[in-house]
């Protein structure tokens, strides 16, 4: 039963522990994947040789092979954290490996494009490696019931927490009070990133417990590979929940690629740092009201309606796309990003959550990373490639709309169990 109080709702301690990790790695999102560490892998890059298209295509190669390893791993990474006391541990690497790979970041030597490409690949391989269990999580923090609410304040309140650390960035970027070149002020927000994403995810080691699990064996990984192969024997047990991560994996992945390329497109159409970064801060503002409005509306609508209004976004953005030519319409497009995003991601999370079966929440969510993150391998390469044949970022944009048409048609065949809509 939700917890009200004074016909408010309430979050419990572990609710709150789970939603401040979102809190905390969000702030790798935005500096790192979206804002500030894309403008200066393409600086470094461009002054290495590379010009801006194909620093573009390099910036989309290594999310794709960073996207590709870590869908590899997921299932297996999966299926072995449903292992009593498993899933801490695995998450503790992957996020540990993350924060000093971003930390990393602040020691490149000048002009050494290579090792922000290889380093960049590492932090996100522990970035998306922690979510698998940091998602598979959420069946053990909160109910059924409560599940699209609570996924939902977890990508909100992640918008706001990433947009301190990325405030005081631009305090200093602006201002210039900090007596430092510019490269050294980056690399600082960089160190600033990995810190604040160690502090706040304290609370979820020390909360967030592992409560539906399978219980210990000899020769865990081989039945997991095991377990692995008997879940995709049994497929059609559980037919609407792959059915649905068939429609995920094309949405989704034009979602991804448009967040991960914003910045190196809004570059290569003229866009200087500053106002780069001011938009995607404003992104972030936009971003939060309107993740707690897709969960809030998804109680009265359904989640899959949701799901599909973001769909529609989407696929305007991809045609808009074609319009960029100034800050202004950029700003406009920034913005119906940020009326989506949220929204269309954690509905997916917490509706994915209501369709599996319980006690194998982190092999199955495990499945979810793979098609979320391999279907992320399609998008950048596939903008990198047309970048590179047409000499033109933007129509590698508009081609994402193929994406959200064929997930917005796979998504009306999932039947959502009666005992869920209620």
């Amino acid at each position: 039963m939700e917890q009200v109080k004074k016909g408010r709702f309430k979050y419990t301690k572990e609710e709150r522990s789970w939603i401040l990790q979102d809190w905390a790695n969000s702030a790798y999102s935005i500096m790192i994947t979206t804002a500030v560490f894309p403008l200066f892998f393409k600086a470094v890059a461009e002054s290495g040789g590379l010009n801006e298209v194909t620093s573009t295509a390099y910036w989309g190669y290594a999310n794709s092979i960073a996207t590709l390893i870590i869908s590899v791993l997921a299932p297996v990474l999966g299926a072995l954290a449903d292992y009593k006391d498993q899933r801490m541990p695995m998450f503790s690497w992957f996020t540990i490996g993350g924060i000093l790979a971003t930390l990393a970041f602040a020691f490149a030597p000048g002009g050494n494009w290579q090792f922000l490409f290889f380093f960049y690949i590492i932090s996100a391989i522990g970035f998306s490696g922690a979510n698998i269990f940091y998602d598979g999580s959420l069946v053990d923090v909160t109910t059924k019931t409560r599940m699209h609410r609570i996924s939902a304040a977890g990508f909100g309140w992640g918008y706001i927490g990433s947009s301190i650390p990325f405030i005081i960035f631009i305090i200093f970027q602006l201002t210039g009070l900090l007596p430092i070149s510019q490269v050294a002020l980056i690399k600082l927000g960089f160190v600033l990133t990995a810190i604040w994403w160690f502090a706040f995810t304290i609370p979820y080691w020390k909360n967030v417990k592992q409560k539906s699990f399978i219980k210990r064996e000899p020769h865990i990984v081989k039945n997991s590979f095991k377990r692995l192969w008997e879940t995709v024997r049994g497929i059609r047990q559980h037919k609407q929940a792959f059915l649905f991560l068939l429609a995920y994996f094309f949405y989704i992945d034009g979602v991804g690629t448009i967040f991960k390329m914003a910045t190196a497109i809004g570059s290569d159409i003229g866009l200087s740092a500053n106002d780069l970064i001011v938009v995607m801060l404003v992104v972030q503002f936009v971003a939060f009201p309107f993740s707690i409005l897709y969960g809030v509306l998804a109680k009265r609508f359904g989640a899959k309606n949701m799901i599909f209004v973001g769909i529609i976004t989407y696929t305007f953005i991809c045609v808009y796309a074609l319009q960029l030519d100034s800050l202004r319409t950029f700003i406009i497009l920034a913005l119906l990003v940020g009326t989506a995003q949220g929204g269309i991601q954690s509905l997916s999370r917490s509706l994915f959550g209501q369709l599996i079966p319980e006690g194998r929440s982190n092999e199955y969510f495990g499945f979810y990373n793979i098609f979320g993150k391999f279907a992320a391998v399609v998008g950048p390469l596939l903008v990198g490639l047309i970048a590179q044949a047409t000499g033109n970022s933007l129509d590698g944009v508009f081609a994402l709309i193929v994406l959200f048409v064929i997930g917005g048609i796979l998504l009306t065949f999932v039947k959502i169990p009666e005992s869920i809509s209620e």
